[in-house]
């Protein structure tokens, strides 16, 4: 370098550092990649040859996320996004079609469904949502127009289960994929590829990332879907950078202490809650009198840590409740370190019309508890303290019941095309 000018220098000087004996990861934070020759860049471009291009859609340190995350849900590949509604945009992108149909579970995440209905709808795409509860209900919508079923198990925030295995049966006897969202309750507690799902979905931002700190998105399965998804990533983008992937990454490596810790603060807080007098019903699938008990203990190894509860008879009853709380947040997120708490019906179901919302069971008095990783006791002692704004409940039959019921009740609302 010393035969260059001071600009040059400074430009060029310790350009490339060795860093493969660095005990943490390295972030890849670069744009573009440096070819050996003219033809290796032409080999690596139309993809005879392996090998980083640009980082729109092939970096070191996205990759290496990605390739752990594959391993701990048992997929042969993954793909990562910048969010975890770009990753299922990417899904409709890759596989859904202008006459053809995609299946959704009724009571998946509010914007997954606007996304579907409002985007993928407006290219000729029909929209079919159902009850995620009722085999008879899938068995009628999916059809051999249909290209991909989407269902989210356990469903936030009522905490229903859909049952995968018998789902992705019907869906692959007319040769439709099936999606999964699994980021309530992570590799760590639930495995869908294991019961017939073709991919798996994860908003990496909750408890992949588990601080906070970032958004992203992922989606997991076999290398042949994987490789039509990336083309997708190389084309419209949607880009993981590589400083998020790096957090990601390093957070993999505690996923496993942070869902269990959580988890267990989240089941000694649902049952006091179920015992209150001022709550009137907890949405959990740890809870004993859950209606789809057996299912859970078949297809879930643990209940994550998040549940709903409603509290008072009205809005103004759940607002109060949840402005008088002082150490949970008021966020919208979940997955944190920190407890945080939402208003469903107002926040993240409110695009949902309410017709919508009333057959999803998202009621005015519902509130939302994402649970961190603060001590319990804490944490009873603060909802305890707010409860104390919230009108005693009344008496009622219990939900659970009246939902044990109605699964063993054909449902005749349970397919629903809208116009």
């Amino acid at each position: 370098m010393n035969a260059y000018r001071r600009a040059t220098r400074a430009v060029h000087e310790a350009h490339y550092q060795d860093l493969s004996d660095a005990h943490c990861e390295p972030v890849a934070m670069t744009s573009a990649y440096v070819f050996r020759s003219a033809a290796d860049a032409a080999r690596k471009f139309n993809g005879s040859a392996k090998g980083n291009v640009y980082s729109r859609f092939s970096n070191p340190t996205v990759r290496a996320f990605e390739q752990r995350l594959a391993a701990m849900e048992g997929a042969q590949d993954g793909v990562a996004f910048a969010s975890g509604m770009a990753a299922i945009a990417a899904l409709g992108h890759a596989w859904l079609e202008a006459g053809k149909n995609v299946v959704v579970s009724r009571d998946v995440f509010g914007t997954t469904l606007t996304a579907f209905r409002n985007y993928f709808g407006k290219l000729g795409v029909q929209v079919r949502t159902v009850d995620l509860t009722k085999l008879d209900a899938w068995r009628r919508a999916i059809d051999a127009n249909t290209r991909l079923v989407f269902l989210e198990s356990p469903s936030n925030p009522l905490q229903q289960v859909g049952n995968i295995r018998s789902i992705a049966a019907l869906a692959h006897a007319c040769g439709a994929l099936v999606a999964v969202d699994n980021t309530m309750l992570t590799p760590v507690f639930q495995n869908p590829l294991e019961q017939g799902a073709d991919v798996v979905v994860h908003s990496a931002g909750k408890y992949i990332d588990g601080q906070g700190r970032c958004v992203a998105g992922a989606v997991l399965g076999s290398e042949r879907l994987m490789a039509e998804l990336r083309g997708v990533l190389r084309t419209l983008g949607g880009t993981l950078s590589a400083s998020n992937a790096w957090m990601l990454l390093k957070s993999l490596e505690t996923l496993e202490l942070r869902v269990r810790g959580a988890s267990r603060s989240s089941e000694q807080l649902a049952r006091w809650l179920g015992a209150h007098g001022r709550v009137a019903r907890v949405y959990y699938t740890a809870m004993a009198e859950h209606p789809q008990r057996p299912l859970i203990l078949q297809q879930q190894s643990g209940h994550g840590a998040v549940f709903s509860f409603e509290v008072g008879q009205s809005q103004e009853d759940a607002w109060r409740f949840v402005d008088a709380l002082k150490l949970v947040a008021i966020a919208t997120n979940i997955g944190d370190t920190r407890s945080m708490v939402t208003h469903p019906a107002s926040t993240t179901h409110c695009r949902l019309t309410a017709e919508e919302r009333r057959l999803s069971g998202i009621r005015d008095n519902l509130v939302r508890l994402s649970v961190g990783l603060e001590d319990a006791a804490d944490l009873m002692a603060d909802l305890d303290e707010a409860l104390s704004v919230v009108p005693m409940r009344e008496p009622e039959p219990d939900e659970y019941e009246r939902g044990a019921a109605a699964c063993m009740e054909e449902e005749e609302d349970g397919l629903h095309v809208p116009s």
